[in-house]
């Protein structure tokens, strides 16, 4: 008879902030399921927030004796101390208050990069403008406690997204809040610029008036290529055309509708920046876009040209702009963002005659600040209770039914040694381009490596961690004929090329195989290696391989009875009469020791596992 026993180089990872906090009204699929002789773990996916739980192994230990081995719940549980979040640079009161409902907050500005380094390795989160460089050395620094960097505002330049990803830490942003005021700023500059408002005001100030010398140029008529149409790009578009500007973009990514319902032509770039009177540019800094404004890239512009600047300094080359301004191609420049901030004093660029500079104004309305502060606040926040957010910048995203619906399916699989290889099967009604399966395989690839590993492991780096472990993952489609309105209708899992100790998950192809799907709105296990299943996968459950014979069930139900252990179901799956069979079994409550003792010792069951769910 093969028993679960305990496994000691199982470590359980510690992180009570980076998994979800389960909804009153969404449902569990169960993803996956790993069973063995020498210990079984289940993980749980919260439909709603589409992260893991990691929930308590129970097992026979060799001297047939029960153990808990496992692990502190994941599940956040506002008994336990807060996370502590350290917010780096100024924070709008709103956001700092909703954070201290939260956990322990502290504010610590102007830091220091060791000094930042000291704090971060005691802190859970941490909150930054873009003043503060998140490095790679920071991650390092924090050891794997820090769980989410949150960026209040836009770009993330300023954060090593790689070094994150490799250490497991989820980096937010807050996109949307200071969307409006960004774009307010680009078209004041703008206006600012072709009026002269700035360099009028100054010569007026030093006594002199000279209106010839500052005769503006008209904005009716003009065109604006507006370089990245994202939101703020949008919104400065949105704002040019009612001026009685005609728009063009370029932005490789910008969907043609949008561009289109607004009236704008999405364009090349040599064409966008060829045949503009005005360039406002609204693209992330990346090793793309750095200094791509160019004596290049000067040299093919309209001359005379005017350039506005709200979104990252590093995309201009700054001494190539002061050439094309010297040089008469740009006629004018308005700048909110350098390469270096504060630039030096002596800045050729700033002090130059035709260049309009704000020192980085962009998001900097009352509005906008504590929209700002609120929305990175609420970000953070849930991202240490263990939600998926909407603007994390890398992690996995789906299509957002995967959270909503009910019926979001659930792959089971059973570990043995030596994992390498692993075959996942979706069946779906819909076609290959609409079903994005990158957080059920991120699931999966956690499952598998985080009970056998001291590898830290979460929906931000599991893909990392699998290529740096040698685990393949492939995936396969297969069309049903279901509901195309739910994502998933059920998830085949296979582990190729193995040695079970769990024998019932063996197939007949010699794989372990493992199905599962949502029935009414339950995750349910509906294949164990060659047998028919239907279990509920909620609550607590015990599953045994068993001779298939008279009165096992009636074996079983009356050791839990005794013992006051109410069955809330039980299922029996077979190949064929009076051989095999898997019974599993759902109870109330969680049976001691003894009583789990007493089921082993049944002479038909071969092996089996206690589940707490």
């Amino acid at each position: 008879m093969a028993f679960s026993t305990s496994c000691s180089s199982v470590k359980a990872v510690n992180s009570r902030w980076t998994s979800p906090s389960p909804s009153p009204s969404s449902r569990f699929a169960v993803l996956p399921v790993f069973l063995h002789r020498r210990y079984a773990t289940s993980v749980k996916l919260t439909a709603t927030s589409a992260a893991l739980k990691t929930v308590e192994q129970t097992t026979l230990t060799e001297d047939n004796q029960f153990s808990t081995i496992g692990s502190d719940s994941d599940e956040y549980n506002p008994t336990l101390p807060k996370p502590r979040i350290l917010v780096a640079e100024k924070l709008g009161e709103a956001g700092v208050n909703l954070l201290r409902e939260f956990g322990d907050v502290d504010c610590s500005y102007d830091l220091s990069p060791e000094d930042l380094k000291k704090k971060v390795a005691e802190s859970d989160a941490l909150i930054v403008r873009s003043g503060t460089k998140v490095t790679r050395e920071v991650f390092e620094a924090a050891k794997g406690r820090m769980k989410v960097v949150g960026r209040a505002g836009v770009g993330i330049d300023n954060v090593d997204l790689q070094a994150a990803t490799e250490h497991g830490c989820l980096v937010v942003n807050a996109p949307t809040a200071n969307t409006v005021a960004a774009a307010e700023h680009g078209i004041a500059l703008l206006a600012c610029m072709a009026r002269n408002v700035a360099q009028a005001d100054a010569s007026i100030k030093a006594g002199k008036w000279e209106r010839s010398k500052y005769v503006g140029v008209s904005l009716v008529g003009k065109t604006l290529a507006v370089m990245g149409f994202g939101k703020v790009g949008t919104e400065v578009a949105r704002r040019a055309k009612g001026l009685g500007m005609n728009v063009i973009s370029h932005d490789p990514y910008a969907p043609a509708d949008r561009a289109r319902a607004l009236g704008v032509d999405l364009v090349s770039f040599d064409q966008a920046i060829s045949t503009a009177d005005f360039v406002s540019l609204h693209m992330p800094l990346t090793p793309a876009t750095k200094k791509v404004f160019n004596d290049e890239t000067f040299s093919k512009m309209k001359k005379g040209v005017r350039l506005i600047n709200v979104a990252r300094g590093g995309v201009i080359d700054e001494d190539a702009l002061v050439r094309a301004l010297d040089a008469g191609i740009v006629a004018q420049a308005a700048l909110d963002v350098f390469c270096e901030e504060p630039p030096s004093k002596d800045s050729k660029l700033i002090q130059h005659e035709n260049v309009t500079v704000t020192p980085h104004l962009g998001a900097s309305t009352k509005e906008a600040q504590e929209g700002v502060a609120i929305e990175i606040a609420e970000a953070v926040a849930g991202a240490l209770r263990g939600e998926l957010s909407a603007t994390a910048v890398n992690a996995p995203m789906v299509d957002p039914e995967f959270y909503l619906t009910r019926e979001v399916s659930c792959p089971i699989s059973i570990w043995s040694k030596g994992v390498q290889s692993i075959r996942v099967v979706y069946r779906s009604a819909r076609n290959r381009d609409d079903l994005d399966t990158r957080l059920l395989r991120a699931m999966i690839t956690k499952g598998i490596i985080e009970p056998i590993s001291d590898s830290y492991v979460n929906l931000v780096n599991a893909d990392f961690i699998a290529k740096q472990k040698g685990l393949r993952i492939s995936e396969e489609r297969m069309v049903v004929d279901s509901s195309p309105e739910y994502p998933v209708d059920s998830i085949q899992v296979q582990i190729l090329n193995v040695e079970s100790n769990f024998a019932g998950a063996v197939s007949d192809s010699g794989d372990i195989s493992i199905e599962g799907k949502v029935k009414y709105g339950v995750p349910h296990l509906t294949c164990v290696g060659s047998f028919g299943v239907d279990v509920s996968l909620e609550g607590n459950l015990i599953l045994c391989r068993q001779v298939d014979q008279p009165g096992m069930i009636g074996q079983v139900g009356h050791i839990l009875g005794e013992q006051n252990v109410n069955v809330n179901f039980m299922s029996v799956g077979r190949t064929v009469l009076r051989k095999q069979a898997i019974m599993a079994i759902g109870v109330d409550e969680e049976p001691d020791n003894k009583t789990l003792e007493r089921i082993g010792g049944v002479s038909a069951i071969e092996e089996f596992v206690f589940l707490k769910l």
